[in-house]
């Protein structure tokens, strides 16, 4: 196998140090535990999700403006600095400082990771190899979190706590990382320059008129509505995994490590691949099957039984890492370089507020009839809507026709 070039080699090492496997696998547990139930475990994701919602578009400003390193920088700190505060705080108020601070963090490095990586390529090397430096960057980050995840369990076993200590140590190596990667300048060359020196300087009026006129646009729009449901619904299905495996299956906490590793294993092969499946399916299939395999998973543990979640899980962590790369990769060609990180983010923004509604609705689910009914009534909206969004769209291809036609 050829080595990567360099600026590629430093991108998987940052991704390798992005990873939250060390406690990942017993959070929802550690929550628990910390005398928090459903309701208030899916209120904190929903905070999370709301403050996203808030940051995604300043904080992809921030990342046009003063460079996308800088923001990715910020990103780590902040994030590095959450994962260690989880190790501290005792209550739930605690717990809602931490999560904001987290979300935060993801808001700066969410749209600015995915821009100074396409802007690199294009300028070093190859844009077209985006879907594939992307989905193997996604491998190195999963097969990490796989090896850590065979001790989150014993970790948590000695200290509760001991995950999260380890794990924002993990966090914080990344910084040195990302300070030996190249500065992006917009519209010129990837240059250890000073962020953010160019003259073409992205002001708040015309950052919104960029998300306006690229974001908004209907191939675009109706994409980021799609990916915005499928990403919502596997994060809210994310959060039942662990109660479903411990409570309904049966799987002690130390194993969770392990049953984690394979979770991260099997979604490290399907990133790794996704260009390939990309190629296979097409990308704009590949955005419709992929969400219509998992969300009728989703629906087969309360259809049959409770241990099919597994398998579910499996696949639903698996299309999340194929339809990750595929669907920036589709967002990033019909993104101009200037506002990148600003429409990225806002795609973000998109994807945070589905999550905003969707995690408090399962977690009252989850308390009233149980995790694998809240995993069921999610995998029924996702096959819904995907289905109906692909019968408007065939109506409007249809309707665009008539009026070629007319026109001609």
């Amino acid at each position: 196998m050829r080595r990567p070039p360099a600026l590629v080699a430093k991108y998987y090492a940052y991704q390798a140090t992005a990873t939250f496997g060390f406690f990942w696998p017993i959070f929802t547990v550690f929550l628990l535990s910390r005398d928090l139930n459903y309701t208030q475990i899916a209120l904190l994701g929903s905070l999370s999700a709301g403050v996203g919602v808030v940051g995604e578009v300043p904080t992809g400003y921030v990342g046009d403006r003063v460079g996308r390193r800088n923001s990715l920088l910020l990103g780590a700190v902040l994030r590095a600095a959450s994962v260690y505060g989880l190790a501290v705080v005792q209550s739930f108020p605690g717990f809602v400082a931490v999560y904001a601070v987290w979300a935060v963090g993801g808001a700066f490095t969410s749209g600015a990771g995915d821009a100074w990586l396409y802007d690199v390529l294009a300028q070093r090397l190859d844009e077209s190899a985006y879907t594939r430096v992307r989905g193997r960057g996604g491998a190195v980050n999963m097969t990490v979190s796989a090896a850590t995840m065979l001790g989150a369990g014993a970790l948590y076993a000695l200290d509760p706590t001991l995950p999260f200590w380890v794990g924002g140590t993990v966090n914080a190596a990344g910084i040195p990382v990302l300070l030996a990667m190249p500065r992006v300048d917009r519209g010129g060359s990837a240059s250890d320059q000073t962020a953010g020196s160019s003259d073409d300087r992205l002001g708040v009026r015309e950052a919104a008129r960029v998300v306006r006129a690229q974001l908004l646009t209907p191939p675009v729009r109706s994409v980021v509505v799609g990916l915005a449901l499928f990403f919502g619904v596997v994060g809210a299905a994310d959060t039942y995994i662990q109660p479903i495996a411990v409570r309904r299956v049966g799987l002690s906490e130390t194993a969770l490590g392990p049953f984690y590793t394979g979770f991260s294993l099997v979604a490290a092969v399907a990133s790794y691949n996704a260009d390939r499946i990309e190629r296979a399916l097409g990308r704009t299939t590949a955005l419709v099957v992929v969400p219509l395999v998992v969300g009728a998973l989703l629906v087969a543990p309360a259809v049959l039984a409770p241990v099919v979640a597994m398998p579910a899980f499996v696949v639903m962590k698996a299309g999340r890492e194929v339809v990750a790369p595929v669907a920036s990769g589709y967002l990033n060609d019909h993104v101009n370089s200037l506002g990148r990180a600003t429409v990225l983010s806002a795609a973000a923004m998109c994807y945070g507020t589905v999550r905003f509604v969707l995690k408090p609705l399962g977690g009252v689910v989850a308390d009233a009839l149980g995790p694998v009914a809240a995993v069921a009534g999610l995998g029924v909206l996702l096959v819904a809507t995907v289905l109906v969004g692909r019968g408007v769209a065939a109506l409007s291809a249809d309707a665009d026709c008539d009026a070629d036609s007319t026109s001609a």
